[in-house]
């Protein structure tokens, strides 16, 4: 390898570092017990739940959403293909669980930041 391939994999490897440290310290900072699961149905808000209490959440008899030791995850839908139901459980800030068929989605999201980001009209 030349002198140039060297530095350009260096500084691949350096970048790569830092983006990790970042994803790192942001995880870091995420506080479980002030987290809440938003639960949205056609785009309408469902409920907001928060993530450190276990409860079983009933979607319109659709699809039912378990809370349960700080995990979120889809325990029952009645679309065909059941991605939702076979997708891993959600836990950290921005993770979300989207069900096309019966147009449901959950998320978790730290309570602070769950203010409005802007308005559509």
């Amino acid at each position: 390898m030349k002198r140039n391939d060297w530095i350009l994999a260096a500084a691949v490897i350096v970048l790569s570092v830092l983006i990790f440290c970042v994803q790192l310290m942001l995880n870091l900072s995420f506080d479980k017990e002030a987290a809440v699961v938003l639960i949205t149905v056609n785009g309408d808000h469902f409920g907001t739940y928060k993530l450190n209490e276990d409860q079983t959440v009933d979607i319109s008899g659709t699809n039912t959403v378990v809370i349960e030791e700080g995990e979120v995850y889809m325990k029952e839908a009645d679309c065909p293909d059941q991605i939702c139901v076979h997708h891993r459980e959600i836990s950290r800030n921005g993770e979300s669980i989207i069900c096309l068929p019966n147009q449901v989605a959950v998320s978790v999201q730290n309570s602070a930041d769950s203010s409005l980001d802007g308005v559509v009209r």
